[in-house]
């Protein structure tokens, strides 16, 4: 879950914060309908995380079967983002997000009432498609419709982030503990909610680059520039670890639904905190290349305790919720390192990354359920923990690709 970010403030500036930050709250009425759908949209992330134990009981499925929950997600996700620009570019920035809360609202609506796991994972499949199509939008539209800068419009957004990735599991949890199929036919509750409030608030924004239609071979073309792939098959591999850890850990906890939705929502408070105030601090001091290097490693480090100590539940816990601060970190700094890496539209290169990273996080989730299954519960972890650190290797191979992005930001 990465987005735009910042950079962080520089000491002259910081007299001017409190003003703004008094005035951040003043926005239009359809600003605020954006940010209650992306809250939505957001929660879709770690919703079922509290529920996967449950569903391999009453569907009958194995662990590997269930966290095909998330492949299917990222994998729809990943192709889904390569086309968004053009979908946008095309309907404008209020229908592709109307268009992506219905299709979200639809999938999770028929999730809920699937009562088999390949049509669960298939329903899970269309949620991606709904959700790349809102999220690739809402940044823009955030931007577009704001009354205060661009900086403050992703203040918001990154808030509107946080609030989702942490409430979800904690919704989901609750929701869960009824029965597995809330967690889904609540989501498609509140997004009928969300459709409805933006038909109502949002005036038909055109996106600024409306007079020129994206091509679908944008994101392609932009991958030729290598430092937009070095940071898109960076994530690819740390996704290894961080979609292990959110679609696997909920197995080897032995927790009911309140449980896990408590211990993530631990983790996505730290995730949404860290990303907001503590990664802009990091890029700042030690640079963006630097910063991300340091949180991967001590992620891996994290992944490692949990393979060790996989059956000592409190430590276990205690990973978890710390890796979100690690993740909320990196998320933040990668996301700024593609957004200064190459010379393209900040929109194509989001789509680009996105197809690469969302590619780890379609193959992770699956490898671990099945690693698990033919070995032990460590394995995974272990596995996760090393691609982690490959991809911190594969930074430095790259280092002088990648350097300028902090020159960039500076800038």
């Amino acid at each position: 879950m990465s987005s735009v970010m910042p950079p962080s403030a520089s000491t002259a500036s910081q007299a001017s914060l409190a003003p703004e930050e008094a005035s951040i709250l003043k926005q239009p009425r359809a600003v605020w309908a954006v940010f209650f759908a992306c809250i939505i949209a957001f929660m879709g992330l770690g919703l079922v995380d509290p529920i996967l134990p449950a569903i391999a009981k009453k569907l009958n499925a194995s662990e590997s079967e269930v966290t095909l929950l998330f492949t299917s997600y990222n994998a729809v996700m990943a192709v889904a983002m390569l086309i968004t620009g053009a979908v946008s570019s095309r309907l404008g920035i209020k229908w592709t997000l109307l268009l992506g809360i219905f299709v979200i609202a639809l999938f999770s609506a028929l999730g809920g009432f699937s009562s088999q796991i390949d049509v669960l994972v298939g329903m899970r499949g269309g949620w991606g498609l709904g959700n790349a199509l809102f999220v690739a939008t809402a940044l823009t539209a955030i931007v577009s419709l704001s009354s205060g800068s661009a900086a403050k419009a992703v203040i918001l957004y990154e808030a509107a982030i946080g609030l989702g990735i942490s409430v979800g599991p904690l919704l989901g949890g609750w929701l869960g503990a009824i029965d597995w199929r809330g967690p889904f036919l609540g989501v498609a509750s509140l997004m009928a909610i969300a459709f409805i409030g933006l038909i109502l608030m949002m005036p038909n924004v055109k996106a600024s680059t409306a007079a020129k239609r994206t091509s679908l071979l944008e994101p392609f073309r932009a991958m030729k520039h290598r430092s937009l792939v070095v940071f898109g098959l960076t994530a690819c591999l740390y996704n290894f670890g961080f979609f292990t850890l959110l679609a696997y850990s909920p197995f080897v906890l032995d927790l009911d639904e309140h449980g896990l939705g408590y211990v993530f929502l631990g983790w996505g408070i730290l995730l949404a905190v860290t990303s907001v105030f503590m990664a802009p601090k990091l890029q700042g001091r030690f640079g963006t290349v630097k910063s991300m290097c340091a949180m991967l490693t001590l992620f891996a480090a994290v992944l490692a305790v949990m393979g060790i100590w996989t059956s000592t539940q409190w430590l276990v816990i205690a990973a978890i919720v710390i890796a979100g601060a690690l993740l909320g970190n990196n998320n933040t700094l990668i996301t700024t390192a593609v957004m200064n890496a190459a010379p393209v539209e900040r929109s194509t290169a989001s789509a680009a990354y996105s197809f690469l990273r969302f590619i780890g996080g379609a193959a992770a989730p699956y490898l671990a359920g099945k690693l698990a299954e033919r070995y032990n519960p460590h394995v995974p972890f272990l596995v996760g923990a090393a691609f982690v650190i490959v991809s911190v290797l594969f930074i430095g191979i790259n280092h002088a690709h990648v350097k300028h992005v902090d020159h960039a930001a500076a800038h």
